[in-house]
């Protein structure tokens, strides 16, 4: 793999959108999707329920000079109540096969940490399926711990997953 320079991370655009879906396509996986696979014909990247608004993006360029989105997060309030308000939650996270291990989702963790503490939260959650040990380990190694596991959850490849709640504090906002 060439050498990745990761770009500053940035609000998603609705220009974004057919890159951004042909990376959700691209990274689809049972270790971290509950949904089917998509098939065509394909929905926008961004609808009503996930306007660009909601998403960060980080871009990367090769060695050889090549460029593209690298990967997003999306990151919203886990409830319309005023008593959450203080909690962002992320809900997607997807790097690129090309830039894995370049450190894109680190990158992407930490943009939303700030862009929460921005939003003025105290406190990120997120769910993450129990077999993702990769996904698992970069959010432990970040700060989030295990709040809660909702025991075979979903059924998967012919087997029950635990859907696993992570959170941290994010301190003052």
């Amino acid at each position: 793999m060439a050498a990745l320079t990761l770009r500053p991370v940035r609000p998603a655009a609705p220009a974004d959108d057919a890159e951004l879906a042909e990376l959700d396509r691209s990274t689809w996986s049972t270790l971290h999707a509950v949904l089917p696979r998509p098939t065509p014909p394909y929905e926008p990247f961004f609808g009503e329920r996930h306007p660009p608004e909601d998403f960060l993006v980080v871009e990367a360029e090769t060695a050889d000079g090549r460029a593209g989105i690298a990967g997003y997060i999306r990151l919203v309030p886990p409830t319309p109540l005023a008593a959450n308000a203080h909690v962002r939650q992320i809900r997607g996270l997807a790097v690129a096969n090309w830039a894995r291990g370049a450190g894109a989702g680190r990158t992407l963790l930490r943009a939303a940490f700030a862009e929460a503490r921005r939003q003025g939260a105290n406190r990120i959650t997120l769910r993450v399926l129990g077999h993702n040990d990769p996904a698992r380990a970069l959010y432990a190694s970040e700060g989030f711990a295990v709040e809660g596991v909702l025991p075979g959850e979903f059924f998967l490849n012919g087997r029950y997953v635990d859907d696993v709640c992570m959170g941290r504090s994010l301190g003052p906002a």
